[in-house]
């Protein structure tokens, strides 16, 4: 028979805790950098690449990095960007009619606000995605499967990681000006 069962059964032993202690190190990563807005494309694409490259190869579908994963990393990006900017203009309509009360306060009222409007957008897109995903064939499961994760991880990430960093920047600013 040879090593080759050996090495089937030792491969998997040896590549496990390597995924496990390179995604705590990407977690760690992403969570460090969720304190500079910019980086909350960052933290989106960190985490697409990061279920891309643990479920690469067990999955029956193509997980290749090609152009497909680069345009569906790029769609991504610019639906978080899009989902972003719906918060934070409730959040300035808010911080304007709102001015007495505190920031806290009036970031909580706005993302009530917008909670639903975002969550159903999100569960719209998430819905056309998983049909597409079903029943698109082989060719697209890859691309469409990186456009899921991206648009969970997207909604996510706008609603509490963008405005959470704001919260931060604004009570800093605050706290300098007194």
């Amino acid at each position: 028979l040879g090593a080759g069962p050996a090495v089937y059964i030792a491969l998997p032993l040896l590549v496990l805790p390597l995924t496990v202690m390179c995604a705590a190190v990407g977690t760690a990563l992403t969570l460090a950098l969720a304190r500079w807005l910019p980086a909350q494309r960052t933290h989106d694409v960190l985490i697409v690449l990061g279920i891309y490259s643990i479920f690469h190869g067990r999955l029956p579908f193509s997980m290749e990095i090609d152009e497909a994963f680069i345009a569906a990393i790029l769609t991504v990006v610019g639906y978080s960007i899009n989902d972003s900017v719906v918060v934070f203009d409730r959040i300035r309509e808010y911080l304007m009619d709102h001015k007495r009360d505190d920031t806290v306060t009036v970031f909580n009222k706005a993302m009530n606000a917008t909670l639903s409007r975002t969550l159903q957008t999100s569960l719209t897109t998430l819905l056309v995605l998983l049909i597409i995903f079903i029943f698109g064939g082989v060719a697209i499961q890859g691309f469409v499967f990186a456009l899921l994760v991206g648009i969970l991880v997207g909604t996510y990430s706008s609603i509490f990681v963008a405005s959470a960093f704001v919260v931060d920047l604004m009570k800093g600013a605050r706290d300098k000006n007194i």
